[in-house]
């Protein structure tokens, strides 16, 4: 079957600032029926050939998405930028062009460049699905963090979700804040000066650690400590006691409040060591509910 244009854009999955929140709550549900199946593996994409392409390092979202790709029955081809011609100064638009020559019949992609995800989306005639782009958007990650909060409280309308850390550089964040809104949920952003997003005010206030500690969904984002050398805070240990979830502030929860983090963790910078597996929180689960919620990702790519 030859796809439309539309029908391909509307397989692809580029980000959930535009995706409707019928859409979203149409992957969360698939994501329930997958969770659900006994089945290691349940072969719908047998005869599919998917490629895993990342230009930016990642272990947790390959690895989750490779599962989720070979439970339902596909071949993985893996690609990494670090062993591959890209390294030569193959441009990344020359790399997922000779796959998709190759015959795969699906792309998941993270890379670097802003805007360059649309841009591939729009010369390449396969779906491709977004494993984060830059600072922009991370949307399976958010969808793995709705799923997990559904689950938990049963619906996302009416809750409180305070995001708090590294807002300027997080695509975690943003792709958070565009899916909770859509279902009905209030987001409020906690972080230093230094890295806040000004593009983002105007959608959700910044609010004290106090304030932040008092919502339903306490997300801690990851200090990438790699994009700040210098001159963010004194010292890690400052980060901590400012804006980290230390022993302390957990005291302090109510009980109902849970605690999230898109992993990998800094121990004792934005979260305690003790406090990654306390059972008010939901690190590993998150993990857990990415295999099926990139199940019902890959299986609404390749819908025919």
């Amino acid at each position: 079957m030859t796809m439309t244009a539309s029908s391909l854009k509307e397989r692809s999955l580029l980000g959930l600032k535009h995706l409707s929140s019928a859409e979203i709550n149409w992957i969360l549900d698939r994501a329930a029926y997958w969770e659900e199946k006994k089945e290691k593996v349940t072969p719908i994409l047998k005869d599919r050939f998917i490629s895993n392409m990342f230009f930016e390092n990642s272990t947790r979202t390959r690895f989750s998405f490779e599962m989720a790709e070979k439970r339902l029955g596909a071949e993985v081809l893996n690609f990494s930028a670090a062993s591959s011609s890209v390294e030569k100064g193959e441009s990344i638009y020359d790399t997922v062009r000779t796959l998709e020559s190759m015959g795969i019949d699906a792309g998941v992609i993270r890379l670097k460049p802003i805007g360059l995800l649309e841009e591939l989306a729009e010369k390449v005639s396969i779906p491709l699905v977004n494993a984060g782009d830059g600072n922009n958007e991370h949307p399976t990650q958010a969808l793995l963090d709705l799923y997990t909060m559904k689950k938990h409280f049963g619906e996302i309308k009416g809750l409180k979700v305070s995001i708090i850390g590294d807002i300027k550089h997080s695509r975690v964040a943003r792709s958070n804040l565009w899916a909770l809104q859509k279902l009905g949920a209030e987001v409020k952003f906690c972080a230093p000066d230094t890295m806040k997003a000004p593009d983002l005010e105007r959608h959700a206030p910044y609010v004290s650690i106090d304030e932040a500690m008092s919502s339903d969904v306490v997300m801690m984002l990851r200090v990438q400590l790699e994009r700040h050398a210098e001159g963010i805070m004194n010292s890690a240990e400052e980060y901590r006691l400012r804006y980290g979830m230390t022993e302390e502030r957990v005291r302090k929860l109510s009980p109902h409040v849970i605690i999230m983090h898109p992993a990998p963790v800094n121990r004792n910078v934005e979260i305690d060591d003790s406090v990654v597996e306390h059972h008010q929180s939901r690190i590993f689960k998150q993990m857990e509910n990415g295999v099926p919620i990139r199940m019902a990702v890959m299986e609404r790519a390749m819908k025919q």
